[in-house]
């Protein structure tokens, strides 16, 4: 109890020594005073012994910023771009930017590459980009060095280098930028621009997880499930999934409901695989939306229900999933879950066929030779069934051979 009173008495002394603090920089902005006029916008902009009001921010913050002061020029330039205060404005958030980055203003320097990165209030030019946010990353701004190190990984602005990726991603490390840890540890595990290194990155990547961050706690669970740079431990790649789906991490919700589904470091459990590859396939997962389709298909955690399952396989399937291509044809072509119908049964055996599917293609082959859905076609039905042989489909090779075609 004397803890917390402590602490409310702490608080009402702070309270008041912003509102103090407010106070007297309000005498020196109406003076004219630049940094005081930035002081009582940043006050009203944080709330910070005032009332949180983004307009008198912008006030205050406008009349310091047009006598030069940079950290007006760069909060003023926030104000535009997020329409705090003012109406949303691209334009003149680059153009408070611009006058804070030429005064050297770090993160005005980053927030401009993010806009020439995206063509938000100028034309977008990803060597625009580049050099503001080099700027930035010279000045040892971790966000910045990260931002740059993504430049030179993808190819952005700059012709793709993964040494140079990989010398940004570590000064941003070094500072604890949880996502340059992330991606350093990505580098370390396939080797891009560095020495492959599975400890190291799994050392990078519990850095980044112990923050939060999604990505490397969803990567973690891969290694620890692989036993990639650390001993295989299926108990504790389930612990980190967790964290990353517990996140909304689609991929991770995905890898749970497949340990839950097979009882792969947790007691197998139908219903809860459904329930994670659910979450999953709801943003859109194609992985998660045709295993879905196969629980429903099969009555595994939920109630069989073969519509259900052909919703989830076309989810899928509509995303460019070959398999899931395939499995939705087979149901037109047997009528499950849907009414039956060869012309759409041979659309999407078609789609499965032309990603490499070889029990697609064999199963083309058999509707151009039999004419199911499609004009009967002997030379289509053995093009198909040779794709599908050249593949090793064992059906196709005999059937190959029976035609004499092989």
């Amino acid at each position: 109890m004397k803890k917390v009173f402590s602490l409310a008495i702490l608080l009402l002394v702070n309270l008041c020594l912003f509102a103090q603090q407010a106070d007297d920089y309000r005498e020196a902005a109406r003076q004219g005073d630049a940094k005081a006029q930035f002081n009582l916008g940043s006050c009203y902009y944080y709330g910070e012994g005032v009332e949180q009001d983004y307009e008198q921010a912008v006030n205050w913050l406008t009349k310091a910023a047009n006598q030069g002061n940079a950290d007006a020029q760069c909060l003023l330039g926030g104000c535009y771009y997020w329409g705090r205060g003012v109406t949303k404005d691209y334009e003149q958030a680059v153009f408070w930017y611009t006058k804070a980055a030429n005064q050297e203003d770090a993160f005005a320097q980053l927030q401009l590459g993010w806009c020439y990165k995206k063509g938000e209030g100028v034309t977008q030019d990803y060597e625009q980009s580049v050099a503001w946010v080099t700027k930035a990353a010279n000045q040892g701004d971790a966000d910045a060095q990260c931002f740059l190190g993504g430049c030179y990984y993808n190819g952005n602005g700059v012709p793709q280098d993964y040494e140079q990726a990989v010398s940004w991603y570590s000064k941003a490390a070094e500072q604890d930028d949880d996502d340059a840890q992330f991606m350093l540890g990505l580098c370390l595990l396939y080797g891009d621009g560095t020495k492959l290194d599975a400890k190291q990155a799994v050392s990078w990547f519990t850095k980044a997880a112990n923050q939060g961050n999604a990505n490397a706690q969803y990567s973690l669970a891969i290694c620890y499930q692989a036993g990639n740079g650390v001993k295989q431990d299926g108990e504790q790649a389930i612990v980190w999934a967790a964290k990353a789906a517990g996140q909304g991490f689609a991929e991770a919700q995905c890898f749970l409901g497949a340990c839950y589904y097979y009882g792969d470091g947790v007691k197998q459990d139908y219903k809860q695989a459904v329930s994670w590859y659910t979450k999953a396939a709801d943003q859109g997962n194609a992985d998660a939306q045709y295993t879905l389709g196969l629980c429903y298909n099969n009555g595994d955690g939920v109630k069989q229900d073969y519509k259900q399952a052909v919703y989830w396989f076309t989810e899928a399937a509509n995303q460019g999933y070959a398999h899931a291509q395939l499995v939705v044809g087979m149901c037109y072509h047997i009528g499950r879950g849907v009414k039956q119908d060869n012309k759409q049964a041979v659309s999407w055996y078609t789609k499965a066929a032309d990603q490499g599917d070889a029990d697609a293609q064999f199963r083309l082959s058999g509707c151009y030779f039999k004419g199911d859905g499609v004009k009967q076609d002997y030379k289509q039905a053995v093009y198909w069934l040779t794709e599908a042989a050249n593949q090793g489909h064992i059906e196709a090779l005999e059937l190959l051979e029976e035609l004499g075609e092989r």
